[in-house]
Order: C-alpha cells, then sequence, then structure tokens
C-alpha cells in the first residue's frame, strides 16, 4: 500500500465565519464579554506593612524542630502575620499577632529572617504588602496553640511536612534559611 500525503489545503478545513441565523454582532459582542471582562479601574495604591514570625521548637527528642502553622479561611497553610499597628516595631507587630492568632505568649525572637514584597489587588485599590518575618522560638512546650474564629487550623508540623504544606514560597525559602541558622549554630 502506497502512503500517500494529504494535501494540506484539503487536510485542514476553515470553518464558515458564522452560521446565517446569528447576527456577526451579537456573537461577536458575546464574545468580547467573555474575553475583555470590565474590571474597575485601580483608583489607589495603598502599602500595608506587617510582620510575622514562623514559629519553631525542637522535637521531644530533640532531634528535629516542628513548626507552627494556621490554616486561614482560605484553607491555606501559613504563619502567623498581620498588619503593623501605628507607634509597633515590626519586632513587636510579630509579637502581638503570634499572641493573638496563635495564643502563644511563651516566645522570644531570635532574628529577623527576611522582608517579602507582594501586591493584589482588592477592589479598586491596589495594595502593596510587605511582611517583614522573624525567627521565633516557642519557649513552653507545654503550651497550647489557640486559633482565632476566622481560622480554619492551627498546628505544629514536622519541619519536613510545614515545607509540603506551607503555601507560599518565599515563607518557604525562609523556613529552609531558619532551619539552616539553626542547625550551623549562627542561632540558638
Amino acid at each position: 500500500m502506497q502512503n500517500k500525503k494529504p494535501n494540506p489545503k484539503q487536510a485542514r478545513k476553515i470553518p464558515e465565519a458564522l452560521p446565517a441565523n446569528q447576527s456577526n454582532e451579537s456573537a461577536i459582542d458575546k464574545i468580547k464579554a467573555k474575553v475583555f471582562r470590565k474590571k474597575t479601574t485601580i483608583q489607589e495604591i495603598v502599602r500595608e506593612p506587617t510582620a510575622g514570625g514562623i514559629v519553631f521548637r525542637p522535637t521531644a527528642d530533640q532531634s528535629d524542630i516542628e513548626i507552627l502553622l494556621i490554616q486561614d479561611s482560605k484553607n491555606r497553610w501559613t504563619i502567623p502575620k498581620g498588619h503593623i499597628e501605628p507607634g509597633e516595631t515590626a519586632k513587636q507587630t510579630a509579637i502581638r499577632e503570634i499572641g493573638e492568632e496563635a495564643g502563644l505568649m511563651h516566645i522570644s525572637v531570635l532574628c529577623w529572617l527576611g522582608k517579602i514584597n507582594f501586591k493584589y489587588r482588592r477592589l479598586d485599590k491596589l495594595v502593596l504588602m510587605t511582611t517583614q518575618i522573624y525567627l521565633v522560638r516557642s519557649l513552653d512546650n507545654s503550651e497550647t496553640p489557640t486559633k482565632e474564629k476566622w481560622m480554619n487550623g492551627i498546628k505544629w508540623f514536622s519541619f519536613a511536612d510545614a515545607l509540603e504544606a506551607i503555601e507560599y514560597e518565599d515563607i518557604e525559602k525562609l523556613m529552609l534559611i531558619a532551619k539552616k541558622k539553626l542547625r550551623t549554630g549562627e542561632i540558638s
């Protein structure tokens, strides 16, 4: 049997523009409505400084660390963090937010780990958020974390499980930096 090469012009059919029973204008309008949905224009740029902490504690056998994560209302696992209030430093905010969001009062801020910048849209505003992240040690292993009403969960994760669960890549990178600092003895 001989292989016939299809004629490229015959192999590909080009459809008719539109069926005769539809007007071109209404079909185009429908396509435009789906593709070019009207969005409100950005009226304001808002800067929101925030701070939080990667909270850890040693495992019972002291061989590794556990990380405390909170689950927000959209089921994303993250760290306790929140807005910096007027007159408050980023470090003070991290301590306050860990107390408010996790119920942990016996903590020690060991060091600043880094800053995360991201932006998102809130109606007609562009929000530029900067989050200062600290490494925070839980000093009382018997202190039970308690979540706020708006959260879906709060729990201690093994370090490896925390890396898997964390929703945000930038926080994951800071968790790895924190682990390295603890492992090398830069911080104890």
